[in-house]
Formats: C-alpha cells, structure tokens, sequence
C-alpha cells in the first residue's frame, strides 16, 4: 500500500543529482522480453544489467534507471496496455475502488473522484479531459493477457507475488502526492513521458518512515524524465512522485511490484511454530505447563528467563535442522499467484493430457515452478498427537480474473495429501529430470502407483 510523505518544502534546496542510469542504443532488430525461463525474463526485463549486479549493488538498497533507446521495446511497452484500452474494459464490467480510482493531486494531497457502481469509459474520459484526473488502473494482468505472461514468469523468478498497477496521467497533472511502497517497484513506461523525483532519505527496507524523512522530503535526490521502454527500479521505502509534463501526450506506466510481507521476520514468524511443534514432541520441558495465573498478571522475571532459554534451546536445534516446517507462507503463496500463463488467455489446467502413468512408465515433474512440497502435521487431526504429512499446493486451478484482488473467500487451495513415507519417492521426482515409476522409493508396486496416477489426475506429471 503507498505510504503519504509530506509535500515538498519551499526551501531552496541544492540541484538533484542523477540516480544510477543504464542507456540501451537500437539494436537495429526486434527487441522483446525473453520468456524461454523465469531467469531469462528477468535478465531480459534490466538488461542490460546483470543480475548478479542487480542484486549486488541495487536490490533493497538503491534506486536504477535504464533508458533505453529502442523503438521495437517502446513499441512493445505501448501494446502491454494505454488508454484505448479501457474502453473495452469497461464493457466487461469494471467498478470504482475494485478495479479502478480517479485521482488527482491538489495541493499536495490526493483528491479521489471516484463515482459509485460500474466505471463508464465516457464518464472515464470526461474525467481525465476536464479533470485532468489520472486513472489508476489495478491489476491489469487480470485482463491483458502480455501482463499476464510477465507476471507468472517473474513470480515464479522471486518466489513471491507480483502486482501491478497502470497509471494514466493527462498532461500538466500529477496523480498522487509524495508518498512510498512497502514493496519492491519496477517501473516501465508505456506511453508518453512522465517526470519522477525520488527524495532523500530512501527509508531502509521500510514499514514505516520515520518524522525526519517527512522533515527531509523537500529534497529530491533524483530527478528525471522516463519515455516509452524506460526501466526504473527503487526500494521500497524510497520517497517518490510523478508527473506528466504540460505539453505533450498523455502519460502511461507501470507498476510492477513484488516482496509484500516476504522478509525475514516474515520468515521467522512462519517457520518458529513449526520448530517448536517438533521441539515440543521431544522436549518434557515445553510440555510442562505454564505457571498458575501468568495470563493474568504482567510478565514476571521468572517466566521471561524460562522463555529466553527455550528460545537458546530452539536456535541451537535450528542449527541442525534440515527442513523447516512452514505453517502458511508457502501455500499462501501458492494460493493466490497467478495460474501458469497460457497463449490467447486460455482455460484453466484441469484435465491431464498424455499417456497413463503405469508401472513400467517413466514419468517427469511438469509446472515445477507452480507447486509447492512441504511437510505439515496432519490438518485433519485435532488431537495433540498429529502425525506428520507430505502436501503438494498448486496454482494450476488459481483464478488468474481474482489475482491480487483480496479475494479470501473465493479462494481455495489445490493439491494432494500423502503419508510422510512417501517423502522420498516424491523427492526422487522433483530432484531428478525424469525418473522409472519402478525405481521409486515406496515397498509396493500398487504405492507407486498410485502415487503416479494421483500426481499425474493434477496435471503435476507426465510420461515420457
């Protein structure tokens, strides 16, 4: 969610200096984004930045502009999506506030123009002509299909979600006031040229800015203009704003954000339940119980110390462990991503294709990047004594129309549930390029399978 800072002072300030920049010269050919792997994809989206530069020198820790002067990429960014486009998108039924806002900035605050029920293109158009209202469009990959492609690929690149939204400016108007994310931004410019500052001080992997860097936003540390097929990236917690300069066309870009809640406290508060499930199991002393009455008085000395030394306790186990137990990040991931992406927006991966799995078959893992194995106490249990199962989470069956829309309700998980034998047999398929159903893990051929079977009725496996 963006985060408000204060307006810039009135202060005279010494000149913005520029940020780090990356200029990409025509190539003379076809320039489009490479989607043979996620990997490809991303190095292809910075290009031409190495990746193992980006995340040396950049990644959570400073702002990088890559102009790029490449009429086949600029041509290529103005057909991910511009406002043509929303009048065939308002025929499929949009919504103010669901799908899409119309704001402007005035006086240094954000003004929502927003009317109530279904969005209409005209009223839309009327809005950003007479108003000089941006519209903000959210989550445009649920309609266009290249958005789509984009996104799954780099989901399955950083292992997180990815969001976007598109940002439509008339000229000589600013949509929002200074403010920051609390995610990973990349910027493409789509049409038009829009002007960005970026202000002193960038608040290190930020929550929440502290009153100094409200006191400090007068000061913008970059300053610059993006056109058609321009990259910018910046942290989140970095202080920004943008325009569209009077004069010329209207302005379009992209968002495309990443790492909401996927830090490392994140992590910790995800995987500590399960370590102290299986310390639990083994450990008399975090069995024993509570002293009486200590939920009804302050924390005493007694039971802080006692809670510091299992904490010792945990983290000398951690040390040893070698799979940690994730209680929700894994399969909340996996349930809300997108579905993979399939050419002309086609149907959800429901029906397996191909040979039956038999005995004698040779089978491989397909969608690897979409599915999730992770070993949990048995959900279905109630009792203090749960065993230990295999899950498998997949995104095959994920609703690409609800992605990033908050959609809790609508949501289910897809996958299967195997006893904690099967662990090895299943691991033999994900580590191995393709593996005999013969040859797996289990004591009796009828186990193995079934376990093809059930794998490959997901659409998880094929035969080859």
């Amino acid at each position: 969610m963006p985060k408000k800072a204060k307006a810039a002072g009135s202060r005279k300030e010494e000149g913005p200096v520029p940020c780090k920049q990356m200029k990409v010269e025509a190539a003379g050919g076809p320039s489009a984004l490479n989607f043979d792997s996620p990997s490809s994809l991303f190095e292809s989206l910075i290009s031409p930045i190495k990746t193992e530069t980006f995340f040396k020198e950049f990644w959570e820790q400073k702002p990088l502009l890559i102009r790029r002067d490449d009429p086949a990429l600029a041509t290529y960014c103005g057909s991910l999506f511009k406002l043509t486009d929303l009048k065939s998108l308002c025929s499929q039924g949009l919504y103010y506030g669901r799908d899409v806002n119309v704001c402007r900035c005035v006086g240094g605050k954000k003004k929502v123009l927003n009317k109530d029920g279904k969005a209409h293109f005209l009223q839309l158009r009327k809005d950003f002509d007479q108003k000089r209202a941006t519209i903000q469009f959210h989550q445009p990959q649920r309609f266009k299909d290249e958005l789509w492609r984009i996104q799954e690929k780099l989901e399955c690149y950083f292992g997180s979600l990815v969001g976007s939204n598109v940002y439509i400016t008339p000229a000589g108007s600013q949509g929002l006031p200074p403010h920051y994310d609390d995610v990973e931004v990349f910027i493409l410019q789509l049409e038009g040229e829009k002007h960005w500052r970026l202000y002193h001080p960038t608040v290190p992997l930020a929550r929440e800015y502290s009153v100094e860097a409200e006191e400090r936003i007068g000061r913008p540390v970059h300053e610059f203009t993006l056109k058609p097929g321009d990259l910018l990236y910046f942290p989140r917690g970095t202080i920004h704003q943008a325009d569209t300069p009077a004069g010329l066309a209207h302005s379009t870009h992209v968002t495309i954000s990443t790492y909401q809640n996927n830090s490392w406290g994140d992590f910790l508060l995800d995987t500590i339940s399960g370590l102290v499930f299986d310390t639990a199991e083994e450990d008399v002393e975090l069995r024993a119980g509570i002293p009486r009455q200590l939920l009804l008085v302050e924390s005493t000395a007694v039971a802080t110390r006692r809670l510091s030394g299992f904490l010792r306790m945990l983290a000398d186990r951690l040390e040893g462990t070698k799979e940690l137990l994730s209680s929700d990040m894994k399969k909340d991931f996996i349930m809300h991503r997108l579905p993979p992406y399939s050419a002309g927006g086609g149907a959800e991966l429901s029906t397996p294709g191909g040979k039956l799995p038999r005995l004698d078959s040779v089978v491989r893992l397909q969608f690897k990047d979409h599915i999730v194995l992770t070993v949990l106490p048995d959900q279905d249990q109630s009792d203090e004594a749960q065993e230990k199962m295999v899950y498998i989470y997949h995104s095959l069956r994920n609703r690409r129309e609800t992605h990033m829309m908050g959609n809790e309700e609508e949501t289910e998980s897809h996958g299967l549930r195997f006893p904690l034998s099967h662990l090895d047999a299943l691991k033999q398929i994900w580590n191995s390029s393709a593996v005999s159903v013969k040859d797996l893990k289990l004591t009796a051929d009828e186990e193995k399978e079934n376990l093809v079977l059930s794998l490959w009725t997901e659409c998880l496996i094929q035969v080859v």
